[in-house]
């Protein structure tokens, strides 16, 4: 699948090196073979955003020299009370060692206000530390001696969230969330790495975040950041833990930087061309080549290049299975899409079942010709919560609404990440994605997945079953 995909991945962006240099960042522009990589992939955690922070604590408190924290919405809640009390532990250790840990926080949005007052330079605002407590509901300065502790937002009006989130322990792990350290109780993913892909998201952060490629050297750090596990207990089925252990996988980085212009057009206007992002194009390429089944789980559905492209895929024979939410973030879809998930759902099933008409019509008399005129299997089923009383504590809640935002094509193609299939994600937001060659990755996420969901959603609409 690499050979396939590669190719067409790699030449659209060298096609588009001027375009993609006038954004922030673009340090792939002239090498973009330079994203592919390798990691090792140490286990896949699903649940809430609080039960995940809980469970990534003991990584967190393993840092000896520097903790890179990068996040997009930022609120007082269960996973920001777990983080206090790990700084709080990483100051202690500090302390002890006699030298400073390195902690750096990077968000960028905190609250309306401070997005409508917010810098628009890429320098970002650095938060005095006499703005951790009160404003960011951080430990007191006085609390946090053993640490070098920085917070920097960076947001870009309009709409520019800078939206990934990952952290870098001792550049050596990261940890990929799709959680923001926030309330809201979203099932969430969270995926732990080491490998070569670490220097990946060190470069990223370094280059966007703090324009320039330091030379730290951490002294006693091993290359491949052995095994911590994650502390996941449970009573029920969430949280859940995958273990993979797979060593050298192949990956590939997947930045997508921010644009300042979103590109409406008039309702009697197409669709604007997205930006040639390196997530936008490997994924538009891996619709265009996936051969068997593509599954989609995405907190939103509103972007026209996607919807497109499902739809083309469909064609082709190619089954497609959508997890997404009926309503989640409704006035932000709204704003930025013009339009909602649900609205776009009963589109692409109209369009859908209008194609399968045309194409069984085209079928009579040539039935010889078997697939070559059947349409893939449209699935569709939209998020809801378990009815059973999950009887947890905060870091044990039910799930309301699905966070996640992951696809898997023809069961060996993982990409995880901050990206949503929405409008915003593709033509607005800062995201950032890794792709993973990984026929384990792949089962060990669809089968538990199903059996986690087989109690938290509910069917829209199965092709299937339609004809």
């Amino acid at each position: 699948m690499e050979s396939r995909l590669h190719q067409p991945f790699l030449s659209t962006l060298t096609s588009t090196t001027t375009e993609s240099s006038l954004r922030r960042p673009n340090y792939w522009t002239s090498n973009p073979s330079s994203l592919i990589s390798s990691c090792n992939i140490s286990s896949v955690l699903l649940g809430t955003g609080a039960s995940i922070y809980h469970s990534i604590a003991p990584i967190i408190n393993a840092t000896e020299h520097e903790l890179i924290l990068v996040t997009c919405f930022w609120a007082r809640s269960a996973s920001l009370d777990v983080l206090r009390e790990c700084l709080l532990h990483l100051s202690d250790k500090g302390l002890m060692a006699g030298s400073r840990i390195r902690v750096r926080i990077c968000l960028s949005s905190v609250g309306l206000l401070q997005k409508l007052f917010h810098t628009q330079s890429l320098h970002g605002y650095v938060y005095p530390a006499e703005a951790w407590e009160g404003k960011l509901g951080l430990p007191k300065p006085g609390e946090l001696q053993g640490l070098d502790l920085q917070v920097k937002s960076i947001f870009v009006k309009p709409f520019s969230v800078m939206h990934p989130k990952f952290i870098v322990v001792d550049r050596k792990r990261v940890l990929l969330p799709s959680c923001n350290v926030s309330w809201e109780d979203w099932f969430e993913g969270c995926i732990g790495l080491t490998g070569v892909v670490v220097g990946q998201f060190v470069e990223f952060w370094q280059r966007f975040w703090i324009h320039t490629k330091d030379d730290l050297r951490l002294e006693g750090v091993s290359i491949d950041g052995g095994d911590l596990p994650f502390d996941v207990s449970t009573g029920g089925n969430l949280p859940a833990q995958i273990n993979v252990n797979s060593t050298d996988t192949p990956c590939v980085f997947l930045p997508s930087p921010h644009n300042i212009d979103p590109k409406f057009r008039l309702p009697w206007q197409g669709a604007a061309l997205p930006p040639n992002t390196p997530l936008n194009v490997f994924l538009l390429a891996a619709f265009k080549t996936a051969h068997r089944s593509v599954y989609i789980q995405t907190p939103n559905l509103t972007s026209p290049p996607v919807l497109s492209a499902l739809l083309d895929m469909m064609n082709r024979g190619v089954d497609l299975h959508i997890v997404t939410s009926e309503r989640l973030m409704i006035l932000e879809q709204l704003v930025t899409a013009g339009t909602t998930t649900s609205r776009c759902v009963k589109k692409l099933i109209k369009r859908c079942e209008k194609k399968q008409l045309k194409k069984r019509e085209n079928v009579d008399g040539a039935a010889e010709e078997g697939r070559a005129f059947i349409s893939g299997r449209l699935t569709v089923e939209y998020y809801e919560p378990s009815k059973e009383d999950s009887g947890g504590d905060r870091f044990g809640k039910e799930p309301v609404q699905s966070h996640l935002k992951l696809t898997i094509v023809d069961e060996e193609l993982v990409v995880l990440g901050s990206g949503n299939l929405d409008r915003a994600s593709w033509y607005t937001s800062q995201e950032l994605g890794v792709a993973f060659y990984s026929k384990d990755l792949a089962s060990g996420l669809h089968g538990t997945l199903g059996k986690i969901l087989e109690t938290r959603k509910k069917l829209v609409y199965d092709s299937g079953e339609a004809t």
